[in-house]
């Protein structure tokens, strides 16, 4: 008897959660992965209609990812139900609104369906990472975790891009850097969900410090320290936590640090220079439409480390900062000021 014919696999319908800039740019990379196929157009879901419209009569989003025409395949909605039957939704809403959207959607999504978190932050009421605020939701072998180093621009615009994708279950995780990954924009597999996360949360923080230093002209040199004692901040969380040591040290760990610690186009390091500056926290964050999530998660990520009984004190000094329990000179002395002790734990 002859083989029978393998059947096409049938289109993949994906959507976005979240129309701010690292959203949009994703739903952009995504339609342009499936452009040519058979696959229906990208669902990118926003809360605001006035962005949605925007999107959909102008094919760009000018308040979040301004000079980046959207592909004709991408259509915004403010239904949740028009996610219902997607295979793959990508969660970019920011992480401490992240829960309300996920309880929405989650009784909407096939058994089968993937929700891939791309919101790097620790929820401040339960200390609990994306991943562990969607299993409260959703079966834990739907969940994936994107992170890495990635600005939204550079995805947008299709340059070169490395990212961790990790989900627990290789297969499922095959198949989602299958249809996420593209010339452009490269996923590299890992199961290791948590310590991906932990490198997405804790390089926010710590490009705030990285941006204080900047702010306050204190020198190459300062900004480097910062980062490289930075990353053991992240390494002693991460063992706490059961993370793999060379997930820290990858693209979603050591590779996103490098990149948020070193550029004025990350929020959180523009917000650390601002202060440096000598703005307030509130003033600064006040005049930005976008999130940036290192100041809604550092209070979140020092209370986790309190909880485990670490010492993070550059995570520690930038909460201070940012809720006014200390200004700039005060941390940054306070640091300076610690004892003299062996790199290595």
């Amino acid at each position: 008897m002859a083989d029978e014919t393998q059947k096409p696999s049938p289109p993949v319908k994906a959507a976005v959660l979240g129309a701010g800039a690292w959203g949009t740019a994703l739903a952009v990379s995504l339609a342009n992965r499936h452009a040519g196929t058979s696959a229906p157009p990208v669902q990118l879901w926003a809360h605001e209609s006035s962005t949605v419209a925007a999107i959909n009569t102008q094919h760009e989003n000018k308040e979040f990812l301004p000079g980046v025409a959207l592909p004709d395949t991408l259509i915004a909605t403010t239904a949740l139900t028009d996610l219902a039957d997607s295979d793959i939704v990508l969660m970019v809403v920011p992480a401490q609104f992240a829960r309300r959207v996920i309880a929405d959607v989650a009784p909407l999504l096939k058994p089968e369906a993937s929700l891939v978190l791309c919101a790097k932050g620790v929820e401040r009421d339960s200390l609990k990472f994306m991943s562990d605020v969607a299993s409260d939701y959703l079966d834990e072998a739907q969940i994936a975790v994107l992170s890495g180093p990635s600005f939204a621009a550079d995805v947008a615009r299709g340059l070169p891009t490395a990212v961790t994708l990790a989900c627990a279950d290789p297969k499922r995780g095959a198949y989602l850097c299958a249809q996420i990954g593209s010339a452009g924009f490269r996923p590299y597999m890992s199961d290791d969900v948590i310590g991906a996360e932990i490198g997405g949360a804790l390089k926010n923080v710590l490009a705030i410090a990285c941006g204080i230093v900047a702010g306050k002209k204190l020198g190459e040199s300062a900004r480097a320290a910062i980062t490289a004692r930075g990353f053991v901040e992240m390494q002693r969380l991460g063992a706490a936590l059961g993370a793999k040591p060379e997930t820290l040290g990858g693209l979603s760990g050591l590779g996103d640090l490098i990149l948020t610690c070193s550029s004025d186009t990350s929020r959180n390091f523009s917000l650390g220079r601002a202060l440096g500056e000598g703005a307030s926290a509130a003033q600064v964050l006040a005049q930005r439409s976008s999130v940036s999530e290192g100041a809604m998660s550092a209070q979140a990520v020092t209370a986790l480390a309190a909880r485990h009984n670490l010492e993070l004190p550059i995570c520690a000094a930038v909460d201070a900062v940012l809720s006014g329990a200390l200004e700039t000179d005060a941390a940054i002395q306070a640091l300076m000021a610690r004892p003299f002790t062996a790199e290595i734990d």
